[in-house]
């Protein structure tokens, strides 16, 4: 029994014995700072965005072209049905129906319109019928007087000569008459034919509206013109086309297909970072569904004029990045994480951010010998910053400020003037850049004050 008693004594002076040797490691391994080497290597400066992927090139799915005719005089139609986003379909397939109330208002009044003409048509081709028929019976009766003139002419050869002249008269009149009529029926059946065709052109107009509109009626369910994955449609706002939502004439898409062999992240830049980017420039990107996939991209597009998104106050500029890689488990919509390459540096020294100080004329690092050394810095990236001098490759920093860092004494106070003539060279740059935006701003705006007015008089003329 005693026995075990001091096995069990020893056994807890030895647990907490390596409880308390424990524990004053862990304020030891606590008390001292962290720390890193300086590296030297290749360094990267990057602009990180946040982009949306969307194909390169798709496919539309649009309602009928007729819609565009004139004659239809059809505005807005409504999406009555649309598969949901995202479904895989075949050629042919079953996409979208669109609401015909509209289309079949405007079907009943071309009807209406086309019962009209047709009337107008057989009522001008009747009128047109019975007055060249009085115009003919009109000129074979003055055919029979001017027979009869020519007779009663004949028989007064022995009768006085005023009788003579009288009939000679007569027949003169009826042959005159009968020439008249003759070129008003040439002039009438002129007039006749070009009303003929007036009403015959309206009539087909309006027969072929009727057709265009029946054909236009059965297309208003819409097919899926080649496979693909359906894709909403946005519009001028952004907002994407789904039921209820209405298309136009001129804007006859309802859906897309997108090529997805070739996608592209579509993003936007602030304007600080903006003349940074290049096209061409290198993109390392990445797919938030997606955080252990990575892929590779290029700078294709950057936009020349900035835009204000909705709800922001800053300006931005649109950035196409085409991707080099094409992966099956990409989607149109889906968020990326873009890192733009904007410079890369081969073998140059770096430290991380957190372990630079600076005061009112110097930039520095602590050292682990109770030191602090002045450093001249160039670009930095999200991380990391270039160490132009102060430092050497292997040098160990610390990331915190160690306890009595006020009381350390500074090395390398040689270097706090070129900290400072590369300040001045940099506000120089700075101010040469901005007065140069300045005059060309003011060549802008002198180029659009010498355009003339419209109406405007030349100076000097009243």
């Amino acid at each position: 029994m005693k026995r075990r008693t001091l096995v069990f004594l020893i056994m807890l002076v030895a647990v907490i014995a390596a409880a308390i040797i424990y524990s004053l490691a862990s304020k030891d391994d606590s008390a001292k700072p962290l720390e890193t080497k300086v590296k030297q290597g290749k360094f990267e400066i990057l602009v990180a965005v946040t982009g949306e992927l969307q194909a390169q090139t798709s496919t539309d799915i649009m309602a009928p072209l007729l819609l565009r005719s004139r004659e239809l005089r059809i505005r807005n139609i409504k999406i009555q049905d649309l598969v949901a986003e995202g479904t895989v379909v075949d050629s042919g397939d079953y996409v979208a129906t669109l609401d015909r109330s509209e289309a079949d208002n405007s079907y009943k009044d071309i009807s209406d319109e086309l019962e009209v003409r047709e009337s107008e048509y057989m009522k001008t081709k009747l009128d047109t019928t019975i007055q060249l028929r009085m115009l003919r019976d009109e000129i074979i009766n003055l055919n029979f007087n001017m027979e009869e003139a020519e007779i009663t002419l004949e028989q007064s050869q022995f009768e006085p000569p005023a009788t003579i002249r009288s009939a000679q008269i007569s027949l003169d009149k009826t042959e005159r008459a009968y020439i008249q009529a003759v070129k008003n029926y040439k002039l009438k059946v002129q007039q006749y034919n070009a009303d003929m065709t007036e009403v015959t052109v309206d009539l087909a107009k309006q027969r072929r509206r009727k057709a265009q509109m029946e054909d236009v009626l059965q297309r208003f369910i819409i097919l899926a013109p080649a496979p693909g994955m359906v894709i909403y449609k946005r519009d001028w706002r952004g907002q994407k086309r789904t039921v209820g939502s209405e298309i136009n004439p001129w804007d006859l898409t309802v859906a897309t297909l997108p090529d997805m062999s070739t996608m592209v992240s579509r993003t936007y830049v602030n304007e600080i970072d903006i003349s940074k980017i290049k096209v061409g420039q290198e993109v390392r990107a990445g797919v938030d569904a997606f955080p252990e996939k990575e892929y590779t991209g290029l700078v294709t597009e950057v936009a020349n004029i900035g835009e204000q998104l909705p709800n922001t106050d800053a300006k931005v500029f649109e950035v196409v990045i085409e991707l080099n890689e094409s992966d099956p488990i990409l989607r149109p919509s889906m968020t990326t994480s873009n890192r733009i390459i904007t410079k890369t540096y081969d073998s140059v020294l770096y430290i991380p951010l957190e372990a630079v100080h600076s005061n009112d004329s110097m930039t520095y690092v602590h050292l682990r010998n109770n030191t602090r050394q002045v450093v001249v810095l160039d670009e930095s990236n999200e991380n990391e910053i270039i160490v132009e001098a102060g430092l050497d490759s292997g040098d160990r920093v610390l990331l915190s400020v160690p306890e009595g860092a006020d009381e350390m004494k500074f090395t390398g106070l040689e270097l706090v003037e070129v900290i400072r003539q590369k300040e001045a060279e940099k506000k120089r740059l700075e101010e040469e850049m901005q007065k140069q935006l300045e005059e060309e701003q003011l060549k802008r705006t002198q180029r659009r004050g010498m355009r003339p007015q419209v109406g405007a008089r030349p100076a000097g003329n009243s």
